[in-house]
């Protein structure tokens, strides 16, 4: 039989005061000093690390012959913005100071917020702190071994001697990717439609569209270059024969892409809801007349990004072109580096294909938290 609420109560109001007082509900909060003491550990490891690495490598700049006034500058900035992290430390000791003064006066609403504040205050400071290592630890993978690793990959003089050479073979790289892009965008669209031709006279449409987005989906994009590359010339084929390097380089890369292209075309289309289509109809638009007017604007508009990442994809894709002997930047950097045993013009290339890619990747994330702020809002 079960016991009597009165005898029930008695136990579940200790049992209840017992898991307060282990969660510290209502009373003191206990001391931020212990987190404001780690962080205080990591802040002065990274310092420390900081200014170790930064003397390296002014002795290396030094040591090479490179004693500008811009080495101690460097230097000293350097060493200023090492001593960031002070900054949320600093903020953080004070909010423990407001912790002990407001747990002197047995204040626990203001303990508590200066418990709070202490506690974030510490965290950002460890957040720049485990920042501040990786940075110290990666100038320290670029210093190791006596500028070993600077000097193959980031050697100064060598960069600003064959810039010129680098950028100017970019402009390859630069102009295959914007021809590509195009015929990509109209390839793709057209490889996609084919995969919605209706009815059973459609079919056999369809059936080589998807086989033809399985096929070049499957091969790798330097296969299809090389194929491309060196096939079509050795066919014999009147104007094909005939064509420029970079021409069959663009072939390629437009039937490899304009697969990747073809599907997202096509999720596109499949994301636009049936009803549109069915409305279409019902108003008697034509199969032809519901795609061009309804479904592709609909679709394309929500395919606007991973379009743009398909195309940064091409964008770097173009560095394969130097199987079939097209001087672009890789290319390039490459008869640099067995001209010089040294990298450092393939870092240059590096850069130059950063440059022109990060603020695409900045521009298609931006787009796609609007998209997403417009979905939350219920807009169209």
């Amino acid at each position: 039989m079960s016991e009597p609420s009165s005898q029930k109560a008695p136990g579940a109001l200790i049992g209840a005061i017992g898991r307060e007082r282990r969660l510290n509900i209502g009373g003191m909060p206990s001391s931020p000093f212990t987190l404001f003491l780690i962080a205080l550990v990591g802040a002065l490891v990274a310092i420390v690390g900081s200014a170790f690495t930064i003397a390296a490598l002014r002795e290396g700049l030094l040591g090479n012959q490179l004693d500008g006034w811009w080495v101690p500058v460097g230097a000293v900035l350097l060493g200023l913005a090492s001593l960031i992290v002070l900054a949320p430390l600093a903020r953080a000791f004070q909010r423990w100071r407001a912790f002990s003064d407001a747990a002197t006066r047995r204040d626990i609403t203001a303990a508590r917020v200066a418990r709070a504040e202490a506690d974030v205050q510490s965290w950002i400071t460890l957040g720049y702190t485990l920042a501040q290592l990786i940075i110290v630890l990666a100038l320290q993978f670029v210093l190791a071994n006596h500028l070993a690793v600077a000097k193959t990959f980031i050697f100064l003089p060598l960069i600003i001697e064959t810039f010129p050479l680098v950028l100017t073979a970019f402009w390859v790289n630069v102009k295959i990717f914007l021809i590509a892009e195009v015929f990509v965008l109209i390839w793709g669209l057209i490889v996609a439609l084919a995969m919605f031709a209706p009815g059973r006279a459609g079919k056999p449409l369809r059936f080589i569209a998807t086989a033809y987005v399985d096929i070049f989906r499957a091969m790798p994009a330097v296969l299809v270059i090389y194929l491309v590359g060196f096939g079509l010339p050795l066919t014999g084929v009147p104007i094909l024969k005939d064509l420029s390097l970079t021409t069959y380089v663009v072939i390629a890369l437009t039937l490899t892409v304009g697969a990747y292209v073809a599907e997202i075309y096509r999720a596109g289309i499949q994301g636009v809801h049936w009803s549109q289509v069915a409305a279409s109809r019902s108003l008697g638009l034509s199969y032809t007349q519901t795609l061009r007017f309804v479904v592709l604007p609909q679709g394309i508009r929500q395919i606007i990004p991973p379009l743009l990442n398909a195309f940064i994809a091409l964008q770097k894709d173009t560095a394969l072109v130097n199987v079939v002997g097209v001087i672009d930047a890789f290319n390039q950097s490459m008869i640099i580096a067995s001209n010089h045993y040294n990298l450092s013009a393939a870092t240059t290339v590096a850069v130059l294909f950063i440059i022109i890619s990060i603020p695409q990747v900045r521009f298609v994330e931006r787009m796609a938290q609007r998209d997403r702020a417009r979905m939350r809002a219920g807009g169209a």
